[in-house]
């Protein structure tokens, strides 16, 4: 080999991360930081999803209090399915999955009306035994 195809071969070395202790372990280390830089963000991110539908539980159990005393009914399907459009509108402009946009508020849609049902048959117990 001549002296410019051993530096050659050097630079590649110290380019790739490659050592005399094993191939790559320099791109391996990087490789792990920035995996460990992204999972980070996800995880902040998690926690801001989980305080945002925290959040978002405390308004529907208002509403859901609400709907009680004025003895109106748990689910507005009229409501949902403006819901559901808008959000799926949301979803396309965030490059999000439209469906899975969807899913996710069909899900979190029938945990509302699940509570609400459950605060009108309690209200409905409370308004029962005061008479």
């Amino acid at each position: 080999m001549t002296t410019s195809q051993n530096h050659g071969t050097s630079r590649h070395q110290a380019e790739s991360g490659d050592n005399e202790h094993g191939r790559g372990s320099g791109d391996e280390r990087a490789v792990r930081a920035e995996l460990t830089r992204l999972r980070q963000s996800i995880d902040n991110i998690d926690a801001a999803v989980v305080h945002m539908l925290a959040e978002r539980f405390k308004a529907t159990q208002q509403v859901g209090h609400l709907k009680a005393r004025h003895h109106l009914p748990p689910a507005d399907p009229d409501r949902e399915a403006r819901q559901i459009a808008r959000l799926r509108e949301l979803a396309v402009s965030a490059h999000l999955d439209p469906a899975f946009a969807e899913k996710l508020l069909n899900f979190i849609i029938a945990e509302v009306i699940r509570h609400h049902e459950t605060i009108a048959g309690t209200t409905e117990d409370e308004a029962g035994s005061a008479h």
